[in-house]
């Protein structure tokens, strides 16, 4: 390759890892809506394929690494994905041993990541011969995958009832923008729907303040309290076989293993289900926390990471939640990429794995040292010097000019309309990956219900 291109690419690795460990460090920043937008951007002021990809890789494991902090710290969700901690991480530092905990959560993070990506680039690989017989099957995949996820979530039966509803609102919209003719019978508006579905919860928050009796019950006297924890004055190793003992590493390393294997499903629910369930036979309160956490942490890096690689790699279709969600404009970003011609059709075999292992390992050599040793001082700065709204006022302001790129004005209400049904849905239980897999298999539910 060339060597100047080379050089670029960890110039946008190194990019990525700036800007999203200030982001990570931000309690309440969902994943997609702080990663799509600034890919989406990449993609659309024209950046060559392979430096997106060098970027977006070096993003997903500094923000999944990086999210996990303010958890820790202070017990606040730093995405969705690190909200699954929040109640071990809470006893942990409840028993003051979180300290040494971050360390251990940050090395396993590095080994998720090293186990996630050559195992996810592997089965690309073995994937590709039957690529041409998988794809045809995305649209059955895509329902399936949405009855699948609402049935292995909480509520069951409401993510399942659900699945129809969101479908039938998804495809109203597109139907409706076809018919005034604001969009080319040609083109799907996606993109700002599953954006839509991203902010619904902070939406449907927000409209709840806009009633008097809602905001009342809401008002806060006193400013929140946070504590840090105590320094921890010992200079522990940053050699992550010496951080975690031989149980721990097996453990978290069998957990990243298999969840590369099931890559379609929802990363929250694959985190909660493996980190949960290694951790059962552990007797011990603290230990048992402790063990999920880094198992968590883990299997975070290893669903994000196949989740992007094997679909982007082997079949050209976002054919996870990942894919979906946060990776969307990496395969549909008109009028720059399509589903005919995305990243998937651009790169070469060897640009895709440089591009992946460069990526990875600039994030990890910088976000692994940072976290192991000021994890405490960034998150100090970034609670006392960054406001909160302002962050998520940005990314929604993104969001909606998005939604006006996609189709115009008209768009804008569209979007807050899924945002809001959605948002209420997701307050009920309804989680994430059920609502992506509707958006995307909304074209063929509707065909099944009209006996297509």
């Amino acid at each position: 390759m060339d060597p100047v291109l080379l050089i670029f690419m960890v110039g946008f690795a190194l990019m990525a890892v700036i800007l999203y460990t200030g982001i990570g460090f931000i309690p309440g920043t969902d994943e997609t809506s702080v990663l799509m937008p600034i890919t989406l951007a990449l993609v659309l002021a024209g950046f060559e394929p392979v430096l997106i990809l060098s970027f977006f890789i070096a993003a997903i494991v500094t923000l999944n690494l990086t999210n996990t902090m303010p958890t820790a710290l202070v017990g606040l969700p730093g995405g969705v994905m690190s909200s699954a901690m929040i109640e071990h991480t809470l006893y942990i530092k409840a028993n003051g041993n979180i300290a040494a905990t971050i360390k251990k959560m940050a090395a396993a993070s590095l080994i998720g990541v090293l186990i996630a990506v050559p195992v996810s680039l592997l089965l690309a690989q073995l994937l590709l011969p039957v690529a041409d017989v998988i794809s045809p099957l995305a649209p059955w995949l895509f329902v399936f995958g949405a009855i699948f996820l609402a049935l292995i979530s909480r509520h069951k039966i409401l993510s399942l009832l659900s699945i129809l509803p969101l479908a039938i609102l998804f495809e109203s919209l597109r139907a409706l923008y076809w018919n005034l003719n604001i969009v080319p019978q040609d083109q799907t508006i996606t993109v700002s729907f599953f954006l839509g579905i991203t902010i619904g919860p902070l939406m449907f928050t927000l409209f709840n303040l806009l009633n008097k009796n809602i905001r009342s019950q809401e008002t806060l006297e006193d400013k929140n309290t946070i504590v840090l924890p105590k320094d921890d004055k010992e200079k522990t190793s940053l050699n992550p076989l010496q951080v975690l003992n031989k149980e721990e590493r097996s453990q978290l390393s069998l957990g990243a293993l298999i969840v590369n294997t099931l890559f379609i499903l929802s990363p929250v629910g694959l985190t909660i289900l493996i980190g949960e369930s290694f951790s059962k036979r552990h007797k011990d309160p603290l230990k048992k926390a402790t063990m999920t956490v880094i198992t968590m942490s883990a299997v975070i890096q290893a669903t994000y990471i196949s989740g992007i690689i094997i679909p982007l790699f082997a079949l050209g279709i976002p054919l996870s939640p990942v894919a979906i969600g946060p990776g969307a404009a990496l395969f549909n970003a008109p009028p720059v990429l399509s589903l005919d011609n995305n990243l998937h059709h651009l790169l070469s075999t060897t640009e895709f794995v440089v591009a992946t292992i460069i990526g990875a390992l600039v994030a990890l050599s910088i976000s692994y040292i940072l976290i192991s040793r000021y994890a405490k001082v960034i998150t100090r700065f970034i609670l006392k010097h960054i406001p909160h709204e302002s962050v998520l006022g940005l990314f929604i302001a993104f969001i909606l000019l998005l939604a006006f790129m996609d189709a115009g004005l008209i768009n804008i209400f569209g979007v807050l309309l899924i945002g809001l049904f959605s948002g209420a849905l997701n307050k009920m239980g309804v989680n994430f990956g059920v609502q992506f897999m509707a958006l995307y298999a909304a074209p063929q539910l509707m065909q099944i219900l009209a006996g297509g």
